[in-house]
């Protein structure tokens, strides 16, 4: 166990040798979705997961804090615990993408790569709202998180994989609004400001942002505005897992990426 800045206790593992490469999950999930990816990459790399607060094995926050400060602060203290520097390679899926981003503008890290999170909150902002009646009543947020998950899967992921990540899922809704607070409570201007401050850095981070579906036009240049040399790859009908639809595809394009071949020029969008 690692424990975070707040005292809450955060569980991580790691398997294999070699240069750290650390995998943050997103929201109702755990370090064990991961389990394909780190499988793959364990034979040359000291793979580090952890599960956030109030996700898997790590400890709820007594107090309800599940904001963006808070899940950072998680990933800094299982970095410290596991005695990592900046040489560790982030890689975070949907909310850890955030994470990530935000931790490898803080601190010293070899690269950055997001799976499926626009950094950019916005339309996620707006797409939440709309349900958030339904997910502040306690008869409706099951269900409500179950359509979540069936429209953001898509259709490439197979059905034993599907199977797989509904068994890990679990979707508490102190949890959820905890994370999504921030989202629902805060002006638009205000969201702005804080995700510019939270991933902006002027330091030279190799980062590349991995989607399964196209972004918003704009968004490479947006991305490049705040992180120097950030590339946009899409992974075109992959949904929102492209990681788990091809796990060998994903940790080639991975050992790629950090051998130093981006494949792509920033800020423009790469279809691959």
């Amino acid at each position: 166990m690692a424990t975070s800045d707040d005292g809450t206790s955060i569980h991580w593992e790691e398997t294999g040798l070699g240069p750290p490469v650390v995998l943050v999950h997103g929201l109702t999930e755990s370090s064990e979705v991961w389990d394909p990816v780190a499988d793959r990459l364990a034979g040359d790399h000291r793979v580090i997961t952890l599960d956030l607060r109030g996700h898997g094995r790590s400890a709820h926050h007594p107090s309800g804090d599940y904001g963006q400060t808070a899940l950072a602060a998680d990933l800094v203290a299982v970095l410290d615990a596991a005695g990592v520097g900046g040489d560790v390679r982030l890689v975070g899926h949907s909310r850890g993408g955030l994470v990530v981003a935000a931790v490898g503008a803080a601190r010293p890290v070899a690269s950055v790569v997001v799976v499926d999170q626009p950094l950019r909150l916005a339309g996620f902002r707006d797409q939440v709202a709309w349900f958030e009646s339904e997910l502040r009543h306690p008869a409706t947020f099951p269900a409500v998180m179950e359509a979540v998950f069936e429209f953001s899967v898509g259709d490439r992921l197979s059905a034993e994989e599907r199977q797989r990540l509904r068994a890990l899922r679990r979707a508490e809704q102190e949890v959820v609004l905890g994370v999504w607070s921030f989202l629902l409570e805060t002006p638009p201007a205000e969201i702005a400001a804080a995700i510019d401050q939270a991933i902006s850095t002027r330091r030279t981070v190799p980062h590349l942002t991995l989607l399964g579906a196209d972004p918003e036009p704009d968004y490479p240049a947006w991305l490049a505005e705040r992180i120097p040399g950030a590339a946009v790859e899409v992974w075109a009908d992959h949904g929102h897992y492209p990681h788990l639809v091809d796990p060998d595809r994903f940790t080639a394009r991975l050992r790629e990426f950090w051998a130093g071949d981006s494949g792509l020029q920033g800020p423009t969008t790469g279809r691959r």
